[in-house]
């Protein structure tokens, strides 16, 4: 069994008394000891120098109520007992140079006495792990509106918060309530996504480093940066504006200008000093969206500013700062650009910190449904005219849109400019399935003109004809998919994506594989 250790300041007032007068009265540190159920086997008791003699009554009392407790005193001196920072500091380094053995010892910190500076800086310390201890709470038990002669009581405050079921339930409450925002609203039932936007949400609030967000065109990065910003507005006191630039939009000096600013006269046409987006984000975040698209000079600027927090506008003599954050998106893959001399690694292994890969919305063919849902009532705010499906209608959309035929070449945007049009032409607020054909077609022709005419260099026409009709057409699918994707996996992803969600294990690299060697095929050969 473990024996109990206390830490908890003399309290120069509370435990103060004298004669045998001292008895009737209630003492925190002493009546810690009287506690029938509590049996304390060591306290460190922190004195200011000048109150060691009451220490030493104290410590008589303790001993005479509670024989099996030691008492070992730490001189603790602080010029303003009420300065938060000597404070800290002192409780800091008597903390950082004991030796805890909690395999032996449990640990508690008496917080009813010392200053209201000592119980923060305590709290603190206890908070952030510094002390492997739970939290003690002593009170007098009062009668008739005066003191008794008892020990008074005492309660055990444990900073693991999850242990307490109704502020549990409120805590997950409000994690739900994040996850929903940074999801917009819509009730995805992705795992894969969901446990995603669960790890963004633990970063967007406890870190300030740089977020770099990877996925297709169209994936939903930018409105996800955005969101973000305002959950760290909220949460994480950022006080600054959020500025979001297209890097694929700037070229040459403008680049340099756009994002560092520049002094009158620098360049031609530069009439007047500009700040550039990297000072007014100061306090605030900046989205580098397509930052795979910045030149490598901008590229080295913007390393420096994200060490520094400084950086040199065009044409300046002297640089400024800016305390920014920064969310990095791009659709390449940056380690093939650093390979190819096309971006800085040392930038990229600054923005690598916490990387986050946006599925397709043809790897979440299960949430297309919630994201309809989400798209209408983008419209309906927009245009200010509520337009809804039929129920047919949008039986027939959901079937085409979770089928193998529909592509979402372009995301999100793809299906944004669907519900558009659809709801647009659709007669009388109500989209029909004539509407739901019409868009079909439309998408269908766009995602074929789309795409790159190429031979097919996989298999010969003799391999071909050997291979029956009904197979021949899956898996010239089943080819254009695995051409598209990067990896194995990412093409698995793809082709079942409906059926991965009701396996306990998804091995999609391994299934599609299998299916690759029935006709003799290697993913390096379909690549």
């Amino acid at each position: 069994m473990k024996s109990t250790v206390v830490f908890g300041f003399l309290g120069s007032s509370l435990d103060r008394a004298q004669g045998a007068d001292r008895w009737s009265r209630w003492r925190p540190t002493v009546a810690m000891c009287q506690q029938e159920d509590l049996l304390v086997s060591r306290m460190e008791l922190l004195v200011e120098p000048k109150f060691l003699d009451m220490a030493q009554q104290v410590i008589a009392d303790i001993r005479q109520v509670s024989p099996e407790t030691a008492v070992k005193v730490h001189e603790v001196s602080f010029a303003d007992p009420w300065d938060f920072q000597q404070v800290y500091e002192g409780l800091y380094d008597l903390i950082t140079n004991y030796a805890f053995k909690t395999d032996k010892e449990d640990y508690l910190i008496h917080l009813t006495t010392g200053t209201h500076v000592a119980q923060i800086c305590w709290f603190l310390l206890n908070e952030a792990n510094f002390i492997p201890a739970r939290l003690l709470q002593t009170s007098p038990v009062r009668r008739e509106g005066r003191d008794s002669t008892a020990a008074g009581r005492y309660e055990i405050i444990d900073l693991d918060l999850s242990k307490y079921d109704r502020l549990a339930t409120r805590f997950a409450q409000e994690q739900e309530k994040t996850l929903d925002f940074l999801k917009s609203g819509i009730a995805t039932k992705s795992k894969t996504f969901n446990q995603l936007i669960g790890q963004i949400e633990l970063v967007s609030v406890n870190s300030k480093a740089p977020m770099l967000i990877m996925g297709p065109t169209g994936a939903g990065k930018s409105l996800l940066a955005s969101r973000i910003y305002d959950l760290r507005a909220t949460r994480a006191g950022l006080t600054g504006r959020f500025v979001e630039v297209n890097c694929a939009t700037l070229r040459g000096d403008q680049a340099m200008s756009t994002l560092f600013g520049h002094r009158r006269g620098a360049f031609t046409g530069a009439q007047a000093d500009r700040p550039g987006l990297l000072k007014e984000a100061d306090k605030g975040l900046i989205f580098l969206d397509e930052i795979g698209e910045l030149g490598l000079d901008e590229q080295a600027m913007l390393l420096r500013a994200l060490e520094d927090k400084t950086f040199l506008p065009l044409g300046a003599d002297k640089a400024v700062s800016s305390d920014f954050q920064l969310i990095a998106g791009t659709n390449r893959d940056l380690r093939a650009e650093v390979k190819g001399g096309k971006f800085r690694d040392d930038l990229l292994a600054r923005i690598n910190l916490w990387t986050f890969t946006l599925p397709s919305l043809a790897e979440r063919r299960e949430d297309i449904s919630a994201n309809l849902d989400f798209e209408l009532e983008r419209f309906a705010k927009s245009h200010r005219r509520q337009v809804r499906f039929n129920k047919e209608a949008r039986e027939a959309f959901l079937k085409f849109a979770r089928s193998p035929e529909a592509k979402w070449n372009a995301n999100f945007r793809d299906l944004n400019a669907a519900v558009t049009r659809m709801a647009t032409l659709a007669p009388k607020g109500r989209i029909t399935v004539d509407c739901v054909e019409q868009e079909k077609a439309r998408l269908l022709n766009g995602w074929q003109e789309g795409e790159p005419q190429r031979q097919d260099s996989v298999l010969s026409n003799e391999e071909r004809s050997q291979i029956d009709p009904f197979d021949l057409v899956q898996l010239d699918y089943v080819l254009g998919i695995c051409r598209e994707s990067k990896t194995l996996s990412d093409a698995g992803r793809k082709l079942f994506a409906i059926s991965r969600e009701s396996k306990a294990k998804t091995n999609d690299a391994d299934r599609l594989k299998k299916y690759l060697t029935r006709f003799g095929l290697t993913w390096e050969r379909v690549k």
